[in-house]
């Protein structure tokens, strides 16, 4: 089945713009065929490979890791390692991402207690205050009243 391009970016949720990006920078699977009049045709396949692409992307794959990518897919058989490798290696780069996350959100859930401790005991004035005068005289410990200063 024929897509315009209104459709296509109905579908997959990207702006026409992108899908013109998409298509300047080389990122479909397959060339975007036009009409006698130059209006872009796209198929359903297209669809399915736009979804995979704008993953890549939001994972933080490069522009020249998907174009690396999708010249290995067009190639055909053959080369089905080389491709294993470069999403291994990005696979690799997310789980990294992933990790340094996960120690941010146990940064950011351990301050959220810190403040909700503080705030439910009437204490919050006793928060680390770069401004307050003693702010680095905490005596008690980080955990309990004090917060530490960023580094």
């Amino acid at each position: 089945m024929d897509l315009s391009i209104g459709e296509v970016a109905q579908r997959s949720g990207l702006s026409v713009h992108a899908l013109r990006f998409y298509e300047r920078e080389g990122l479909f699977a397959n060339p975007v065929r036009r009409l006698s009049n130059g209006r872009r045709i796209y198929h359903e396949e297209d669809l399915g490979w736009l979804a995979i692409c704008t993953k890549l992307r939001s994972s933080g794959m490069s522009l020249a890791m998907i174009r690396q990518y999708i010249e290995l897919v067009r190639q055909g058989p053959g080369n089905e390692r080389e491709r294993l490798e470069l999403l291994r290696r990005h696979q690799d780069h997310v789980e990294a991402q992933v990790r340094e996350l996960q120690e941010t959100l146990d940064v950011m859930r351990h301050k959220v207690r810190i403040y909700e401790d503080h705030v439910a005991r009437g204490e919050a004035d006793r928060l680390w205050n770069p401004s307050h005068p003693d702010a680095g005289a905490c005596s008690e410990p980080v955990d309990r009243l004090c917060e530490v200063a960023p580094s």
